[in-house]
């Protein structure tokens, strides 16, 4: 058989993973890179660093339904700081220890298909602005 989660436990699982992004004197941030995603978050990043988002503090909003957004109204907002397509994201606290890894790139329209993370455009310039528009992340049932 296999193991489904009420909405409630998948809630405070979110609540206690994410929540480390808050952890620290500061706001947490995603980083932005180029290539493919390491095997764990706790891998050292791979790729060149195109982009730094500082988060809001807390980082995402509260879980509904088993699924938790990052706090990115306004979007957040940032310079490149190197040219590249973006890969994968990596999400950590405000002393850089890392959280979570995931998806970047534009949005599909799929839900089936859209990255972790949407910016407004995965080709990045250095000095060009780059806009994270939303990044959900969910447990599944």
């Amino acid at each position: 058989m296999t193991i489904r989660f009420s909405v409630t436990a998948r809630n405070a699982g979110l609540n206690a993973s994410l929540d480390l992004m808050d952890a620290g004197a500061g706001s947490g941030t995603i980083k932005i890179y180029t290539g493919a995603q390491p095997a764990t978050a706790d891998t050292a990043p791979s790729g060149t660093l195109l982009a730094t988002f500082t988060c809001a503090d807390p980082a995402f909003a509260a879980p509904v339904d088993g699924a938790k957004d990052l706090d990115a109204d306004p979007d957040l907002t940032t310079t490149a700081v190197d040219t590249g397509t973006a890969g994968w994201a990596r999400c950590a606290d405000s002393d850089g220890n890392p959280v979570m890894d995931g998806s970047v790139g534009t949005a599909t329209g799929v839900p089936e298909t859209e990255p972790d993370f949407i910016i407004n455009s995965a080709a990045i310039t250095t000095g060009q602005t780059v806009n994270l528009l939303t990044g959900t992340v969910t447990d599944p049932a």
